[in-house]
């Protein structure tokens, strides 16, 4: 250990850490000793961001740690957190480790000075905190792999797994003791915290699938967070929760046996409701058994807004269930009908379970709350109108009940919706076709004011209605200063009118300045073989980017009518990911792929893990369920004989 005596004789302004030069790092550290409780608070905060930032260590954090060690036992007030900052500062992959010079410097600097200063901290394992306790077994456990023969360490750990009189910290030093290499108790050990540690060590060990002995541990005493203890995390960031959860995940079976048991404890912190959707999130075809389990866990959860949110995980995965039972609907019916604040999620989940009783609620309850200005009411503010995300949603749900829904999006937006919400709402007109021309007079009004302009602009020339207004608003759209909106408004005027020259004109100065390519590509598409001037520039951009690549592998397309030079630029980015799901798309339009991808499509339509997570945006439902009806659409429809030679 070195005393703050010390700090002048490390050059510290030669040293970096997060934040550029060290040089306030003897600042920090000093403060930790003072009278000062709020800033040796915000010392510790400091040192945490800059010495350790987001996983990260730095020159400056290996010097750093004998002065922590120092500042652990001779100024206490923060032993915890600063124990906690020289575990997580040591955190590596033991199998990369060997001995430290392995690492990276700056990761091997860390655990040889904690490995130097460790015997003066051992002491704090018999510390009177039970969270000092805790956290000393994580600085250990953080080195456990480096430790030099002969150390105190695991005898004093064998100590607190024998005889600690508080669970948790028997429970962590049953896990350090396995980082040590050393065997621990069996899953009949008399403290429930014990027996889970220990479950988690062995599934760790053997992997999935799991024992049923294990698995039966887990659900048996998992269902019940220990309300005495703050769990802390490891050096590694996670915590017990995070760790158990993960491994339940690999084993589908075994994690839906699970939260089904701690659902049927009463769900206890929200545990098996949680668990029961990261399944559905990592798993295909589990949708059926997740939604049962999540009905279940509802009555478990009094509180308005914890309802709310669990209603929300089930609208999620509802919509992909191919016919939701009578029974699951009116669970749904009855939340979403009552006077409570979580209703309005309920309801949600009622549109995506396609039941036809959502559309009244969703809006004869709002017609009933609307004022009524006289007899064309469509077009008047009404503050009781369905939300943006409500209507989007039945739109998806209920498309042959536009003669409900339109007017019911027209006084949404010409209640003034804007943003996203604006940008939802014209998006969910277009799911109904030449219906959606009833709502002309709020599209020009969304162009004229910039409300949604850009999808406003495409819908308008996708409906095909020509009046000067339209191709006026049009007009003066091309001109605007946002792109985005300029491209889009030139592709429907051409759409509109015929006219190819302002569009090309445009594209042409769009294409070469630069800026959101892939979006300019993505219009220019709509004009056809019109385009075929900007051949050249579209060519030219098949070796872009991936996005670019990909817009102008279609734009291509849509110019020639020849897949021969889209087909291999767009297989060649397939893939799970969401560039990989767009080229999917487009050769799914297309029709056709080469021989060399089936391998490829084969894995992304059998995969039983979904290979694609949800971002939250996507408007037509789980991205991976897309990824894998493309892969299978294709796989169906045959190959291309030539081989794809990406350009």
């Amino acid at each position: 250990m070195r005393s703050p005596d010390e700090l002048d004789s490390v050059q510290w302004d030669a040293l970096d850490h997060a934040y550029g030069s060290a040089e306030d790092v003897p600042e920090l550290i000093r403060a930790l000793y003072g009278d000062d409780e709020e800033a040796a608070s915000e010392a510790v905060h400091e040192l945490f961001g800059s010495i350790h930032h987001q996983g990260t260590v730095y020159e400056a954090s290996g010097p750093a740690v004998p002065f922590l060690a120092h500042a652990v036992r001779h100024a206490p007030s923060h032993r915890t957190d600063l124990l906690m900052l020289l575990a997580v500062m040591a955190d590596h992959d033991p199998s990369a480790a060997g001995s430290p010079p392995r690492l990276g410097a700056d990761v091997a600097a860390v655990c040889t000075e904690l490995c130097r200063v460790l015997p003066d901290l051992l002491p704090c394992l018999g510390d009177a905190e039970p969270s000092v306790r805790r956290a000393a077994l994580r600085v250990v456990g953080a080195v456990a792999d480096l430790l030099p023969a002969g150390s105190a360490a695991p005898t004093l750990v064998e100590g607190l797994y024998a005889a600690d009189p508080v669970p948790a910290v028997r429970a962590d030093a049953a896990t350090v003791l396995a980082l040590l290499g050393r065997e621990t108790g069996a899953l009949d050990h008399p403290l429930r915290e014990v027996r889970l540690a220990v479950a988690v060590l062995e599934a760790e060990r053997s992997g999935p699938p799991y024992r049923a002995e294990l698995v039966a541990v887990v659900a048996a005493d998992g269902a019940e967070p220990d309300p005495r203890e703050d769990d802390l995390p490891w050096a590694d960031g996670t915590v017990r929760g995070d760790r158990l959860a993960a491994l339940l995940v690999r084993d589908a079976d075994a994690a839906l046996a699970v939260a089904a048991r701690w659902i049927a404890a009463g769900d206890l912190g929200s545990c098996g409701s949680w668990l029961a959707r990261d399944v559905a999130e990592a798993w295909r075809d589990r949708e059926p058994e997740v939604v049962d389990l999540l009905i279940a866990a509802l009555p478990h959860q009094p509180d308005p807004q914890t309802r709310s949110a669990r209603l929300h995980v089930l609208a999620d995965w509802i919509r992909h269930l191919p016919e939701p039972g009578a029974e699951l609907r009116d669970t749904l019916h009855r939340y979403a009908a009552a006077d409570d604040p979580s209703a309005e999620a309920a309801l949600l989940a009622l549109v995506h379970a396609r039941d036809p009783r959502a559309l009244d609620l969703l809006l004869d309850e709002a017609s009933d709350r609307a004022p009524d200005h006289g007899p064309d009411r469509a077009t008047d503010p009404a503050p009781g109108h369905p939300g943006s995300t409500l209507l989007s949603a039945a739109a998806r749900s209920f498309p042959d009940a536009a003669d409900r829904l339109v007017p019911a999006i027209r006084r949404a937006l010409a209640a003034g919706a804007d943003g996203n919400a604006a940008i939802a709402l014209v998006g969910a007109l277009e799911r109904f076709g030449p219906a959606a021309r009833q709502a002309r007079p709020e599209l020009t009004d969304c162009l004229r004011t910039g409300r949604a302009a850009i999808v406003a602009a495409r819908l308008l020339g996708l409906l095909g209605e020509r009046t000067e207004e339209i191709t006026g608003l049009l007009q003066e759209a091309a001109l605007s200063t946002d792109s985005a909106l300029s491209g889009a408004a030139v592709a429907a005027h051409h759409r509109l009118t015929g006219e190819a020259g302002p569009a090309l004109r445009t594209f042409e100065r769009l294409l070469s300045g630069g800026g959101q390519t892939s979006w300019y590509l993505a219009h220019l598409q709509s004009l056809g073989a019109a385009a075929a001037p900007l051949l050249p520039v579209v060519e030219r951009l098949l070796d872009g980017g991936d996005w670019t690549r990909l817009a102008a592998a279609e734009a291509h397309h849509r110019i020639t009518g020849s897949p021969d030079r889209a087909v291999p630029v767009l297989a060649g980015l397939v893939g799970p990911s969401p560039v990989g799901l767009a080229a999917l798309r487009a050769l799914a339009a297309i029709g056709r792929a080469p021989e060399e991808l089936r391998p490829a499509l084969r894995g992304l339509a059998f995969s039983p893990l979904r290979l694609l997570s949800d971002s939250g945006l996507s408007a037509t439902g789980h991205p991976d369920e897309e990824l894998r009806a493309l892969a299978r659409t294709l796989l169906a429809a045959g190959f291309a004989t030539e081989p794809a030679v990406t350009r």
